[in-house]
């Protein structure tokens, strides 16, 4: 039996479609991103874990799907979203194709601690974007936990000279970020947490340790728009609302968060409708003028049929979002 917050598994899977998307360059070790997409009674939804999450934490990212499409959203403070544009991790002559996909970001995070790469790498990257930028424009780098401490302070120190606006993620556990941001206090570089806040069992765990300047909250991840403004709320940090590689109805989640976010000081993470090669709607969320706009997504009937997956990644998702329904029912 379902609980009353949830609508029945049957209304679920009646609503969804399978697509999956080709991309404009390999990103997180992907050329193609599997997405589910619904029609909820207030409007387009998104259920788009990586196929690699499990089941216990994939069923926030399917409560954020109901939450968004199934009730009723906080009314936004603002109708525009100032983004910023993602460098993946390519090679650094490959830089300014990257750029032009984002109209007027101001801000670019660039990718680094790619594991088949060096720091020459990075820098170079790095470098690139500072030409392409100029001195005005502002960059952050994203290493996805990919260093150890004194990785992560030697990097830091090589990349400094870019004038980084704050370091994501450099490294994967809430203890190593603490002393991180200590061995860096008097280089005035902001640490900002992401994995160890979202897939920590304790979202609240980092900002209490201190381990972190600000925090990269993403919708999906953190159980939808309304829990994941508790978070921030409770943390008591500056945020950033960024991606998760979602389709135009997930960023448009994405978007909607941001929008309600009382106080938001940071370009966002959300313009990676840019490294999408395809989408779901007809008006994809992209850039414009260094901005998205906070409005709902409308579902395309054609680019769903066109773009739909193989029938064994359909009965693959279906069978996934039961398992996560039933995760969600027993909570």
């Amino acid at each position: 039996m379902a609980s009353p917050a949830l609508p029945p598994l049957a209304e679920l899977l009646s609503a969804a479609h399978v697509v999956s998307l080709p991309l404009t360059t390999r990103f997180r070790g992907i050329d193609t991103r599997e997405a589910m997409v619904f029609r909820g009674p207030q409007g387009s939804t998104e259920f788009s874990p990586f196929v690699e999450y499990g089941d216990d934490e994939s069923a926030a990212w399917l409560a954020a799907a109901i939450d968004f499409g199934w009730n009723a959203q906080p009314t936004p403070l603002r109708d525009r979203i100032r983004v910023n544009a993602t460098v993946p991790a390519v090679d650094a002559s490959r830089v300014p194709e990257v750029l032009a996909l984002y109209d007027g970001c101001r801000t670019a995070k660039v990718k680094v601690a790619e594991a088949s790469q060096v720091l020459a790498d990075d820098v170079a990257r790095v470098r690139a974007v500072r030409d392409a930028l100029g001195p005005e424009g502002r960059i952050r780098i994203d290493a996805n936990g990919g260093w150890n401490v004194d990785e992560a302070e030697h990097a830091i120190h090589a990349l400094a000279e870019f004038d980084l606006e704050y370091v994501e993620q450099p490294c994967a556990s809430i203890e190593e970020l603490a002393e991180l941001r200590e061995r860096l206090h008097d280089w005035d570089i902001p640490i900002a947490a992401d994995e160890s806040m979202r897939k920590a069992s304790d979202p609240l765990e980092v900002a209490r340790a201190g381990a972190a300047d600000l925090l990269v909250i993403k919708a999906q991840p953190l159980g939808g728009v309304h829990a994941a403004l508790d978070i921030v709320r409770k943390a008591g940090l500056p945020v950033v609302v960024s991606s998760a590689l979602d389709t135009s109805v997930g960023l448009s989640m994405g978007a909607w968060l941001a929008a309600s976010v009382p106080e938001l000081d940071y370009d966002c993470g959300l313009g990676t409708a840019s490294l999408l090669a395809a989408d779901v709607t007809a008006r994809p969320v992209r850039a414009a003028g260094g901005f998205i706009q906070v409005e709902r997504v409308e579902l395309d009937a054609a680019l769903l049929a066109q773009h739909a997956a193989s029938a064994e990644r359909d009965a693959w998702w279906r069978a996934r979002l039961a398992r996560c329904y039933e995760v969600l029912a027993a909570r």
